[in-house]
This record gives C-alpha cells, structure tokens and sequence, in this order.
C-alpha cells in the first residue's frame, strides 16, 4: 500500500468521524427556534367598550372598517365570544391572568360604582390593581421566550409594582388620562415620553409605538398586546372623519353617531397600520392577529349626562346623538349589563400559516381563554401555582368545533346600568339570576339572540339545572356577594356616590 493510498484512508476516515460527531445533539442549552410555524407571533389588539354589532364584519351597514374587513377575509370570525364581564378592568384581568374575575375579586372597574342608598350593598374589588402575585400573560410568555410589549389603556392598577412592566412586560407605555389629544400637555402617557406632541392622536401614538416594538424584535419571536382606548367616552374624533360620517344617512333605526363612526374608523387605520408593517417586516405569514374587545357597546352614560368631548357638543346642539353611542341591535342592553348587548364581543383572528381564510367559528369563547391558548401556541407551561380557568382553542383555529356544550359564567354584583346579578351559558342556554329579587329569566339563543321569551316558566328542569350550576360556580370561586344596605332610602336608591375606595 503507497503512502498516498494511506493518506486519503486517513482523511476519509477524519471525515467520517468529523460528520458523526457533529450529527450528535449538544451537550449545551440550545435556544429555541424563533422562527417556526409553530411558536408564531402574536399581536393582540383590545378595543374599548366596542360592541359587538359595530363592525360590519357582524353586520353594521354604517361604519366603515375596510382593514378589519380585510382581518375578516383573511381570518376567522367567532360569532360566540365573550368579555368575562360587561365592564373593562374585570376583563382585562382575566385575559392578563386566564381566571374568571370573580375568582380574582375583582368584580367591577378600578375602583368601582357605588350607590350609598340603594337596595344592596355592593362588594368592593379586593384590591384596586391586578395582584402582583398572579403570573400574567406576559410573564408566561416571557419564559417562553417571546419579547413582549404593552401599549395602551391598563385599568389594573396606577402605580409600581402593578403596572405593565411589573407583570410581564419588556417594552411598555400606558395610557392614563381620558383624552385623546394633547397627549403631552396633559401628562397622558406614562412613562413620559418627550418626543410627544399635542398634533398626534391617542390611536396613532399607541400605533406608533406597536409599531416600533415589531421593528425591534423581528428577529424573535414577540407578544404585542396594543390595548386602545377608543371608542371609549367622552367621544372624540378627527374632524375630517367626523364630517365624513355627517354625511352619510344611516339605516334601520341605527343611531349613526359621526362621532362615535369616526372613532370606529380610527381603529381600523391602526389595525391597517400593524398589519402593513407586518409585511413589510414579511412576518404576517407567522404572526398571529387578534381583534377583541374588553366589553359591550355603550348606548348611553350611566349618569345620563352627554357623552361627547366639549368641543364636539355643538355636532349634535339639541340631539339625541348628544347622549347616544351605538346600538348592539339585535342584541339586548348595552355595557354594564350581562345581557348579551353588554358581554358578546367581536372576535377575529388572523394567522395565514394556519387559520383558513374567510372561515368562522360558533364555539364559545371567553376572554379567560386568550392565556391557555397564547401560552399553548408558544410551547410554553401554564403556571402550575394558580388556577386557570380558560381553556385553550389553538385547535379550533384550523377549523375544528371541539365543545358545543362548554358552560361559561358570569358574576356582576354592582349597580351599572343594572342591577348586581350573575349568567350562565350552556349550550344555546343562558339564565341569568337578579340577586336583589333572587328571580330568574332562561333564554334560548338560538332562536332568541335578543333575549326577549324569558322561558324559565316553561323549562323549570333546566332553569333550576342551569341555576344550581351557577351557585355551585360561585362557591368554587368564592364569588362576593352584595348585601342588604341598612341606609336603603327608595327616594335616593339610584344616586350615585363616590366609591370608598376612591382617592
């Protein structure tokens, strides 16, 4: 054998061995893929007191959404989601901790209505702020590896360590003052941010920052949660989109406030904005979008005062429009109730890697489901210290109908637009139970999306099945419950006071 035959032995060998050893698996940590279908991005976009019927995706005839028509088209639209209560800090603490409020405690907003003479006595939140103790969303999130940001309206708290970046978020700014222009003058954003200026609108600032929260991080995987707060009162618009809407005449009896139309449609521009940028950043194939909303369309203020900006009054001199946001038409009852009109909500989810374009889903969803189901398509664990009441709907979101007798519940035991009360669906089923009367009404949504046929004379086996459910969901919970006001006075019952917890 010549040396030369000897030499090339050896270096086949060497490259045998050389591929064998670099096939084995690492010793080391390795960091995950960041770019799989199966870990995808997620922006979730939250809408403020949006009703169900505001989009014409469920419908409306007269806002204009063609970026949320776009979502649609390309998406999944669920005709069965839920807020986990008709008011938004209750909500936006089960979708940050996947628990039913009530089980948190925190039954109304932060901090609450309160009426000193009423019949009842309501509950006070246990605390005015989403417990630190709870893993949020965020935080799960984080573990598994996602950059997270938050930007918007909060409600869970004013002050560290309550605030976003205490519970999970890297990259944050949130929205503290109930206006949307003139954002720096009037310290609305927290942390300050000096390159503010008074000419931005609320919606596009918030865009602004989602925006470059996507830039920063495309090259992991990431959690945008842009939480806005339109169409939250007092309503406010651009008047360009005011003076477009003044022109259009609306249609079966809808009210067709410009004001609130506008609002509406600076939504979707944000929606558009994120959705661009997410293919020029050509991550939309791998990113999830959601639209939701943290509770039901307001009609009218609580207080029965206008509900418009100052300067937009004279839009509507000596209208009703003054006092009139929406219908949620023909669902019944509005925000602050838990007929359907105040807790259905549009939900669409956009993922092009998995989600079939154009399909829709009737299963019922709650907002308690957004935690399990994120956590799931992130390969991340679910906190094994708190209960999580949600349930994950990763696998619906290729079209697949898993429970059609899922029950939801809901607890509401304060005076909004009224009075304190609880609700469980099954099925098509819902009854809701008054508990200043301790009465009943049973519902067929099937045939009655407007609640309208109490039929709870007519199937007492289910009203009192449904009824007893509901109670035994309360003790699981530990749910608080109003009590009998010793200053009830019938002549001042529906004045409303300052809430004790109140600074």
């Amino acid at each position: 054998m010549t040396r030369w035959t000897l030499r090339t032995t050896e270096i086949n060998l060497y490259l045998f061995l050389l591929l064998f050893l670099t096939s084995l698996p690492s010793c080391k940590d390795e960091a995950p893929a960041t770019t799989t279908v199966s870990t995808p991005n997620i922006v979730f976009i939250l809408a403020d007191d949006l009703g169900w019927a505001d989009l014409p995706s469920y419908g409306n005839a007269f806002h204009e959404t063609p970026n949320l028509d776009r979502l649609r088209k390309e998406g999944m639209l669920f005709s069965n989601a839920y807020a986990a209560a008709p008011v938004c800090s209750p909500t936006r603490a089960s979708i940050q901790a996947g628990q039913y409020p009530a089980r948190m405690g925190i039954n109304d907003f932060i901090t609450g209505h309160w009426r000193p003479y009423e019949q009842m006595t309501v509950p006070k939140n246990r605390t005015q702020y989403l417990p630190d103790s709870l893993i949020t969303i965020g935080e799960a999130l984080q573990e598994a590896g996602y950059a997270t940001g938050y930007f918007g309206k909060w409600h869970l708290g004013w002050t560290e360590p309550y605030m976003p970046g205490d519970q999970g978020y890297d990259d944050w700014r949130v929205h503290r003052r109930g206006t949307f222009y003139n954002l720096k003058s009037r310290e609305a954003i927290f942390p300050p941010d000096e390159n503010l200026d008074d000419e931005s609108r609320l919606s596009e600032v918030l865009t602004d920052y989602s925006v470059s929260f996507m830039e920063q991080n495309r090259d992991k995987p990431f959690f945008l949660f842009l939480s806005h707060y339109d169409v939250h009162v007092q309503l406010d618009a651009d008047r360009d989109l005011i003076d477009k809407y003044l022109q259009k005449v609306p249609k079966d009896s809808f009210p067709g406030n410009a004001i609130y139309a506008a609002m509406v449609e600076h939504i979707d521009r944000s929606v558009g904005r994120i959705m661009n940028t997410l293919d020029s950043l050509d991550l939309a194939e791998n990113t999830m979008v959601v639209f939701f909303s943290d509770n039901g369309g307001l009609v009218s203020r609580f207080d029965k005062i206008p509900l418009l900006a100052k300067d937009k009054l004279e839009i509507y001199e000596d209208s009703p429009l003054q006092y009139i946001a929406t219908s949620n038409a023909p669902l019944r009852a509005e925000k602050g109730t838990i007929f359907e009109g105040g807790i259905r909500e549009p939900l669409l989810v956009r993922w092009p890697a998995t989600v079939p374009a154009g399909s829709s889903s009737h299963q019922l969803i709650s907002s308690i489901d957004f935690f399990p189901t994120f956590v799931d398509l992130a390969k991340g664990q679910l906190p094994t210290q708190q209960s999580v009441d949600g349930e994950s709907f990763a696998e619906m979101l290729e079209g697949t109908e898993i429970d059609s007798n899922r029950v939801l519940f809901w607890h509401y035991p304060v005076y909004h637009h009224d009075r304190p009360a609880g609700a469980v669906r099954q099925g098509k089923w819902k009854l809701i139970e008054f508990f200043d009367t301790d009465t009943v009404e049973l519902y067929d949504l099937s045939e009655d999306i407007g609640e309208q046929n109490n039929l709870a004379s007519q199937f007492p086996k289910k009203k009192e099945e449904l009824k007893r459910q509901l109670a035994e969901w309360r003790t699981q919970v530990a749910a608080q419950m109003p009590v009998p006001n010793p200053d009830f006075d019938p002549d001042r019952r529906e004045e409303w006071g300052k809430h004790p917890d109140r600074q």
